[in-house]
């Protein structure tokens, strides 16, 4: 287990944009909170989840970045991003996202959130960044952020101390996972191996189906 620290808690209220094409609304202008904030299974109290097709439910409640991340950032973009710029929940101290695996665990008092997915780029993220090549740029930085599912609710506060608890078997790591979703093509051992990690995976099910099925 490692111990680390929440530095931030972030929430975004729902603001036009009209780039966010399927309802005209994001939620990912957030902004820290010093208060208590209510951790419930589908993320956190307060916070605007405006694309339910690809943001938010159980799988994908709780999106988390890391310190080390942003300090990367920082170097490569000449300027220092505050908590949040993300759209991330939650800023954690010493969280790296490339060395996640599915199935990591953490602990931040009663809270407890289990790693899911790495978060894949949009044009909502490149808008926030004010650089329509910022796709291009987060996906080759590999440094995602991780998805969480809540596996215990309750309440959380910047300062808190964050156990990180890596998980015993190893199936998938962020990485992997993150890579896939640009790969052209898998061989159907891989994408079996996939499919056993605890996310919802419905493109990675489609692709199973069609080299799994003969005549395909």
């Amino acid at each position: 287990m490692r111990r680390m620290k929440l530095l931030s808690v972030n929430l975004g209220a729902a603001r036009a944009m009209s780039e966010a094409k399927v309802n005209g609304m994001t939620g990912i202008y957030k902004e820290p909170r010093e208060a208590p904030v209510l951790v419930d299974v589908l993320g956190l109290t307060g916070d605007a989840v405006c694309d339910t097709k690809n943001h938010g439910g159980l799988d994908q409640a709780v999106y988390v970045y890391g310190a080390p991340d942003y300090a990367w950032w920082a170097v490569e973009l000449g300027v220092e991003l505050e908590p949040g710029t993300f759209g991330e929940n939650l800023t954690i101290d010493g969280l790296e996202s490339a060395v996640a695996n599915v199935g990591d665990r953490l602990h931040i008092g009663e809270v407890l959130l289990e790693v899911t997915a790495p978060r894949i780029p949009c044009h909502v993220l490149a808008r926030r960044m004010e650089d329509p090549q910022f796709v291009k740029k987060f996906r080759a930085a590999e440094r995602p952020g991780l998805y969480c599912r809540v596996l215990q609710t309750g309440y959380v506060q910047a300062g808190q101390g964050v156990v990180y608890e890596p998980t015993p078997m190893p199936i998938v790591t962020i990485l992997e996972m993150y890579r896939e979703y640009y790969a052209p093509a898998l061989d159907e051992a891989t994408l079996r191996r996939f499919l056993s990690a605890p996310i919802a995976i419905r493109h990675r099910a489609a692709k199973l189906a069609k080299i799994a099925t003969p005549g395909s």
